[in-house]
């Protein structure tokens, strides 16, 4: 489905149990959205018999989000990178920092006046690339992008399967609208519970 917007770029930071199993903080704003790209890698496998494909397998490997953001604060850098502000109050990067792990989350307006509610599981930043120009006859906005690897969540939902992006566009699942109204309040997790 076509898209013409894309607003409300949130971030959940994840812990982990002992058993790798994630949990989700309560989502906070990113940054203004100016745009959000997925590339998606799956692997193929395919299995020769009789000279010919007996099977082919694909399955989910990863994926990159680009994230192109009106302005990222120094603070939010800092939690989304594994940076940190010393107590001069600037950013500090080292070749040492270690980002954390993060759920993403965001919606898009359709062509047909609709939302599509998105979140990804789990998430690993680059440090944001920077973009600077000289002013000349005309102002040029310069904006930062920042690049994210998509990962599989370790937490199994309730069919032993490991999701990584949990979405839905506005009006097209029955019951959604409950969890729509939520979508920023907390990550949410897949139900497959059936009604009696």
């Amino acid at each position: 489905m076509a898209t013409i917007g894309l607003k409300d770029l949130y971030y959940s930071i994840i812990t982990e149990n002992d058993d790798g199993e994630e949990s989700y903080a309560t989502p906070v704003k990113l940054a203004p959205a100016i745009s959000a790209g997925l590339t998606i890698n799956n692997d193929s496998v395919k299995l020769f018999a009789d000279d010919k494909v007996e099977d082919d397998l694909k399955e989910f490997s990863n994926g990159t989000i680009t994230l192109g953001v009106s302005a990222i604060s120094d603070a939010v850098a800092a939690i989304l990178t594994g940076s940190t502000v010393d107590s001069n109050g600037c950013l500090v990067d080292t070749a040492d920092d270690d980002a954390p792990y993060v759920a993403i989350g965001f919606r898009a307006k359709t062509s047909k006046g609709k939302y599509r509610y998105v979140w990804l599981y789990r998430v690993k930043f680059a440090v944001p690339n920077d973009n600077f120009a000289t002013k000349g006859e005309s102002v040029q906005f310069t904006t930062p992008t920042i690049e994210g690897t998509i990962y599989k969540r370790n937490k199994p939902d309730s069919r032993g399967r490991n999701p990584w992006r949990y979405s839905v566009t506005e009006g097209e699942v029955a019951g959604s609208a409950s969890t729509i109204e939520d979508w920023f309040e907390a990550v949410p997790e897949p139900n497959f519970t059936t009604s009696p």
